[in-house]
């Protein structure tokens, strides 16, 4: 009598089998390999000289070498950092150094690239067991920048002493962080730092004069008059104290896009939607040059503050620098795949900085002719760019939102977001006062530091003007910054000035300590 054999479905037969082979040849899975200390030896030797080869071999200090190192305990009592004058050698002075954070601005101690002494590097390693170092300095890696970041005026006063009660904190954090986990250091949420008070604008004067929309505006550096581009073809310079008319320009044959006034020479340049850039000699009030090499409308310029370079940028997709005096075209800088609508200079690397209909930025190397660096951020294309005066940041225009970069490399800062236009222009100046302006004609104004907006302003169109010809094509602060010049689609120029009157109390910030809900990009 043969007995029936239980049916099992193949499902359950090969995880059967799986699970019986598993088990004979992987008893041991759970124990790591054994490490051969040799072989680990050489591995490390290798990558040594392969990764470090250049800086194995570093020049050390006597007196490095001869210090005591103070313990662990006494960190409240010594400066770990070096003084400016302790070790010469590994004093790296760069062209810019960079600010700890956004509106943190750069005292005569913090130009200095400083790298930390051998002793205070010495005493950090030890702070901590090896094996739980790395691990607990990712983790305290956010909470030093926001130390950084939102540290007070008093702290930026004293940036030496402040670096040792921050080193102290920090060591005493990662100390208790192997045990309670806790620490109130590293779990703080971080919040949104007070804004500074800033007093409103008001409107100060409409200038009327142009037949067509005002594109673009420029400063001439003693500000003594102010120059605007229009649709009507001309170009008009004004008396910024009185605003009237001084002198009307004409040779374009189609809108004025772009003016600049140089400082090196009297020499003001204009480009327009009929491909020409042209430099006028304002002793003579004339064309002297022409700058022939653009396919399509040119739509910005932009002067290089320290050498006779002009950059221009285009609806052929992209920007071309120009010898002033020669009139060649040095590099045309080709990557963009749309309309480069905004082009700035400046003397520190990235030279060069475009922004495109693309949705990009892009960070140039003016020797090379390349790109350094593309930000890819915006989701809409980039009308505007603006170069903070003090600071080593800029901040971008879109119709998705105004984001803040840091240079070199274009490091993202922070979104400025509630501005829901399109964005055409931006202007900042010294005191952190950042202005938007819309092409549904209205002008935002915002704290550069924390992002934080203290002011709307909607400006009634010119009388006999429709309410759809409210628009705000481009803005400018003075040299004295105690002005903002706007240009509009009404055909207006107006005027804004600080509110005089204006107090804390009278204008108090609407401001909460909220929790930062910032996007990473």
């Amino acid at each position: 009598m043969t007995e029936d054999v239980q049916k099992h479905s193949v499902h359950t037969l090969v995880f059967r089998s799986l699970k019986r082979t598993h088990d004979m040849f992987v008893s041991d899975h759970a124990k790591g390999v054994a490490l051969d200390e040799e072989s680990h030896n050489v591995k490390m030797g290798i990558k040594l000289k392969a990764e470090y080869g250049p800086v194995l071999h570093m020049p050390i200090l006597k007196e490095g070498k001869d210090r005591v190192l103070p313990p662990i305990g006494s960190l409240q009592g010594h400066q770990i950092y070096s003084q400016p004058g302790d070790d010469p050698e590994y004093l790296i002075t760069g062209t810019h150094a960079y600010p700890s954070g956004p509106g943190v601005a750069l005292t005569a101690d913090t130009k200095m690239h400083r790298n930390p002494s051998e002793a205070g590097v010495h005493s950090l390693a030890l702070a901590l067991p090896p094996s739980q170092a790395r691990q607990e300095a990712s983790r305290t890696a956010a909470s030093i920048a926001d130390i950084h970041r939102h540290a007070g005026g008093a702290e930026r006063a004293h940036p030496q002493s402040t670096a040792v009660v921050v080193l102290h904190l920090l060591s005493q954090s990662l100390l208790d962080g192997g045990t309670t986990r806790n620490s109130a250091l590293l779990r703080r949420a971080p919040t949104m730092p007070k804004p500074q008070w800033h007093p409103p604008w008001k409107l100060f004067r409409v200038i009327s004069g142009h037949l067509g929309w005002v594109r673009s505006i420029a400063v001439e550096p003693g500000n003594q008059w102010f120059v605007t581009g229009s649709a009507d073809r001309t170009i008009k310079i004004w008396d910024l104290a009185s605003g009237k008319l001084k002198l009307s320009l004409t040779g374009h044959i189609s809108t004025v896009r772009g003016v600049a006034v140089s400082s090196r020479s009297p020499y003001l340049f204009s480009c327009g939607e009929d491909k020409q850039v042209k430099c006028w000699d304002l002793e003579y009030n004339k064309v002297i040059r022409h700058y022939h090499g653009h396919l399509s409308a040119v739509y910005d310029l932009d002067l290089h503050p320290t050498i006779d370079v002009l950059v221009t940028c285009s609806r052929d997709a992209t920007a071309r620098v120009w010898d002033i005096r020669t009139k060649a075209n040095v590099h045309t800088l080709t990557g963009h795949t749309n309309t480069v609508a905004t082009v700035r200079c400046q003397a520190a690397e990235p030279q060069i900085i475009t922004g495109s209909h693309d949705s990009t930025i892009r960070l140039w190397d003016l020797i090379a002719g390349k790109t350094r660096a593309t930000l890819t951020n915006h989701k809409k294309s980039v009308r505007t760019l603006v170069l903070h005066p003090r600071q080593y940041t800029f901040a971008s225009g879109s119709a998705d939102n105004i984001k803040q970069w840091m240079f070199p490399d274009g490091s993202f800062i922070q979104n400025l977001s509630g501005h829901n236009a399109i964005i055409n222009t931006l202007a900042v100046n010294s005191d952190g006062v950042l202005v938007s302006g819309a092409d549904n004609g209205t002008i935002h104004m915002w704290d550069w530091r924390t992002g934080y907006n203290f002011q709307r302003i909607h400006a009634a169109v010119q009388p006999g003007s429709l309410d759809s010809e409210s628009g705000i094509f481009a803005c400018m602060f003075d040299h004295s910054e105690s002005r903002l010049i706007t240009a509009e689609a009404d055909k207006t120029i107006k005027v804004y000035k600080e509110d005089d009157m204006a107090t804390e109390e009278s204008h108090p910030i609407n401001w909460k300590p909220e929790i930062l809900k910032r996007k990473r990009f």
